[in-house]
């Protein structure tokens, strides 16, 4: 269901990264990535629209099943997330929506972490979560050496990350025809 609603979104494509979308959920007691559901071969645009390369499969997702996996040790509750492209008109349009903004900076990462495969993504959570003493409903990062700048977009099911990712992508997809 969420994936129909992203797809059949007119303007979802215009807040996908370069890096592509993946949508992921995981299950309630998720331990690892085979607990969390993903896009295989991410989700893309093609003539405008999203078109996601596959179903959802479980074990899909590598670096959005960690996120989810991280957000998970704070909040068990969310359990989906989905990676839009970084513009800070987003970020506004996040905070205009409600949600809980938070950040981490890739610049600051420690040596020992960034020698660890995989190790980004729980210091990034964890640094997110202490800059605002709370669980945010969006991280992001601008990036650093050779990585896009993401912004990630946290919820309790993947349908509420759909919705609440194509609402964004309206609001985001209007300001711009309005500039035009």
């Amino acid at each position: 269901m969420a994936l129909q609603i992203i797809t059949s979104s007119e303007d979802f494509a215009d807040i996908i990264p370069e890096v592509r979308t993946n949508l992921v959920m995981a299950k309630k007691d998720a331990q690892d990535r085979e607990d969390v559901a993903g896009v295989p071969g991410r989700i893309t645009s093609a003539h405008g629209r999203a078109v996601a390369c596959f179903e959802p499969e479980f074990g899909a997702s590598s670096h959005m099943a960690r996120m989810v996996l991280n957000i998970m040790k704070h909040d068990p509750e969310k359990r989906s997330a989905i990676d839009l492209k970084y513009d800070p008109v987003i970020l506004d349009i996040c905070k205009k929506l409600g949600l809980k903004v938070s950040s981490y900076d890739r610049n600051q990462e420690p040596e020992e972490v960034k020698n660890k495969e995989g190790g980004t993504i729980p210091w990034g959570v964890d640094e997110a979560v202490k800059k605002i003493g709370d669980v945010p409903d969006v991280i992001y990062h601008t990036g650093a050496w050779g990585k896009e700048p993401i912004i990630c977009l946290l919820a309790p099911d993947a349908v509420e990350a759909a919705r609440t990712a194509t609402c964004i992508a309206k609001l985001y997809s209007n300001i711009y025809r309005n500039i035009k």
